[in-house]
């Protein structure tokens, strides 16, 4: 079932009557099918952004991220069914290490496994799990560097090799585009994607995935990193401990695909419709593990409780044979740790 949007297509806003209704012609004969709201808005933010006096400096930004998150969305499209799974960890890595080893290992899992995987488009562990994958299976998202040539991971073909100008957009599309992640150790760069995900993840701006912190065997990276966050951060109630589970660590490659398969193997995905929260599965529940739901996590609702539902409109864009289970008016603020948590249980 595809899904349809049909919405009121609101007035651009420019901030000048001429310029709106100049919008609002461009977009009646743009050839756009659908989203016409989005796009009037789009266009009228463009305009009012120049109306307000924004230099050439901060227009540039801005149409160079477009340009960026166009392209890379083009470049996706043609996978939208496939589940990707991305895969970060440092530059510096060499063939032959066990980190090395282990991420050609990882990506040729993952391929056997009918996961699409998405590097950083480098050398290392980038380059090791593109290795593994193979070219047919692997997307390279790069970031040009000063002084320093664009890479491709070697063997990412040009249609699945993304080029980006700012750090923001990238991994903008990293996110947008991943169901799974996977993270060697790494250095600066590796941990900033890692910290950047989790926030995400904490606070609700992406919807839950499952996270695998991988250490070949006889390397405490992770497991030390952890102990930081237990120590420092969760011991000091900086973050609750649900948040220090989003993640897992292992050095076997077989148990990060099955902890990726198992977080799949009932949910599908979330997404809020005003304020109820739809989940969508790949089977129904039964009662007795609905009501377990319930009971095991009805802290997480504040009015209400999780129940079956039909779509809730067609923006919902549920495909056929699709299950939905749907939270109460609420879900409590803040706790989106322990909502990862019920999606893995």
């Amino acid at each position: 079932m595809s899904e349809q949007r049909h919405r009121r297509n609101p007035p651009p806003r420019t901030g000048d009557p001429t310029a709106d209704a100049a919008v609002r012609d461009l977009v009646a004969v743009s050839g756009v099918q659908s989203d016409n709201d989005l796009l009037t808005e789009m266009l009228g933010n463009v305009v009012r952004l120049c109306r307000d006096g924004a230099d050439r400096g901060e227009l540039k930004l801005i149409s160079l991220a477009l340009r960026d998150l166009r392209r890379a969305s083009a470049q996706f499209k043609p996978y939208i069914g496939q589940p990707k799974c991305s895969v970060f960890g440092s530059a510096r890595t060499k063939p032959g290490e066990p980190a090395y080893t282990a991420a050609v290992e990882l990506g040729a899992a993952l391929a056997a496994d009918d996961w699409m995987v998405i590097t950083g488009g480098g050398p290392g562990i980038m380059t090791a799990a593109v290795e593994g994958a193979g070219a047919d299976n692997s997307f390279g998202v790069t970031i040009r560097l000063p002084f320093e040539p664009m890479e491709g991971g070697g063997i990412v073909p040009d249609e699945r090799l993304v080029r980006f100008r700012h750090f923001f957009s990238r991994k903008l599309t990293f996110m947008r585009q991943s169901a799974a992640y996977v993270v060697f150790p790494g250095g600066y760069g590796t941990l900033d994607e890692t910290f950047e995900l989790l926030t995400l993840i904490q606070t609700g701006k992406v919807t839950p995935a499952p996270v695998v912190l991988f250490e070949p065997d006889g390397d405490g990276y992770w497991k030390r990193w952890r102990d930081f966050i237990e120590y420092e951060l969760e011991d000091a109630s900086l973050i609750s401990p649900d948040d220090v589970d989003l993640v897992f660590i292992t050095s076997s490659v077989a148990d990060a695909v099955r902890y990726l398969d198992e977080f799949y193997r009932v949910y599908h995905s979330m997404r809020w419709v005003g304020d109820q929260l739809v989940i969508r599965l790949r089977r129904q529940l039964t009662d007795e593990e609905l009501a377990a739901v319930n009971r095991e996590y009805a802290d997480l609702v504040v009015d209400g409780a999780f129940i079956r539902c039909d779509l809730l409109g067609p923006q919902v864009g549920v495909a056929e044979g699709q299950r939905v289970a749907r939270g109460g008016r609420k879900i409590v603020q803040r706790r989106f740790g322990r909502l990862h948590q019920m999606v893995r249980s």
